[in-house]
């Protein structure tokens, strides 16, 4: 696997293998992909809590989802609208990242931005470029694209939807409870 292969914006899905793990069934956006490494964010794990709960300043019910163990002591988020929020980096199609804080709790105080145009997350997963290639030899993860609507509020339906998508060999793992032992 080269590490050209990976590229911002690609879609990780979890293979069955990761097992009890933290990424078991997890689907990740990447949104820097660079030679010192990767980072991505979860898609589909919910904290079930609003941005308020861990932003007091900021005045919305949008969902926090947990973006992977890193730094999981910040905020970030995934957004559209870099008509409002200056300094965001684009990582494919419509969707971008990061970009001036005060920006985004502005715009969402004063109802700018909907809920279905930002995604808040806790933490981020990082890779080092060997470490991700290496996953992806050991056949930890599977890459497509991104074609679907990152600003659903996504859980596992996400993950079944995908393996479903992928077809072949993963459609086996569908209905499998997430813990095999408990089948």
């Amino acid at each position: 696997m080269s590490i050209k292969s990976i590229k911002k914006g690609a879609i990780l899905i979890a293979k069955p293998a990761l097992t009890n793990d933290i990424f078991q069934r997890s689907v990740i956006l990447i949104t820097e992909h660079v030679e010192s490494g990767s980072i991505g964010f979860i898609l589909n794990r919910s904290s079930h809590l609003p941005i308020s709960i861990f932003v007091s300043e900021m005045e919305a019910n949008s969902i926090v989802f947990e973006g992977g163990p890193v730094d999981t002591e910040n905020i970030y988020y995934i957004h559209k609208r870099p008509d409002l929020i200056r300094n965001s980096e684009w990582i494919s199609g419509d969707v971008y990242w990061s970009g001036v804080y005060e920006d985004v709790r502005d715009a969402i105080n004063n109802e700018m931005i909907k809920d279905d145009e930002i995604k808040f997350f806790i933490g981020y997963c990082g890779w080092s470029p060997k470490q991700i290639v290496n996953e992806l030899d050991e056949n930890s993860w599977e890459i497509t694209d991104l074609d679907f609507d990152l600003f659903e509020n996504w859980n596992s339906d996400l993950w079944k939807k995908l393996m479903k998508e992928l077809g072949g060999e993963n459609l086996i793992w569908l209905n499998t409870p997430a813990d095999p032992s408990m089948n």
